[in-house]
């Protein structure tokens, strides 16, 4: 009779071990004290949103209207606890990923040389590159409609991210249209 009582003793913790386990990977990860000196893992997500990031700074300024930096602030916030909704692990990477990828290099100008225009290719300057993606990203998002802007901003930076999107096809286009006009690339000097 004990030796029943040992095999059932036995069978139940072997069934008590598989089964914590198979609740332990289903938890997100973060570490939690419980009695008895076991710890769950359980990750906290937190936003991202830094007053010392000079491009999130510069977001922000291009996204205020009407001086109400606070809305634009608040909409920033929620356009990255969207991004994490949406299953990004590091927003803030998806974030600096989008404007990597909607950053021209190369632009056409204007130039009037002996009464023609012609449309001249020629470099972009970094302080401008940072300034055309962020106008074309926000541009992108603002042409979507039908929601908010939070969630409309984090699908462009989303599609932005993966090489997709207006702002993306706004650089593709200028990129294009510097190729197509690089023959008079020697005309910059005028």
């Amino acid at each position: 009779m004990a030796d029943t009582k040992v095999a059932a003793a036995e069978v139940a913790s072997q069934n008590s071990d598989t089964a914590p386990a198979k609740e332990k990977k289903a938890t997100p990860e973060k570490e939690v004290k419980k009695g008895g000196g076991k710890t769950e893992k359980n990750v906290k997500y937190t936003n991202p949103f830094s007053f010392d990031n000079a491009l999130q700074n510069k977001v922000v300024n291009s996204l205020m209207k009407q001086g109400k930096k606070a809305v634009a602030q608040k909409i920033l916030k929620a356009t990255f606890d969207e991004l994490s909704r949406l299953g990004e692990k590091d927003p803030l990477k998806t974030f600096n990923t989008a404007f990597q990828n909607a950053t021209p290099t190369v632009e056409v100008t204007a130039k009037r040389i002996g009464g023609a225009v012609y449309q001249i290719p020629s470099e972009v300057k970094p302080k401008r590159q940072e300034s055309l993606a962020i106008r074309w990203v926000l541009a992108g998002a603002r042409s979507r409609k039908g929601q908010p802007m939070y969630k409309r901003l984090a699908q462009e930076l989303l599609d932005a991210s993966h090489d997709a999107g207006a702002a993306v096809n706004k650089k593709k286009e200028a990129h294009k249209m510097a190729q197509a006009n690089k023959a008079f690339a020697h005309l910059a000097r005028y």
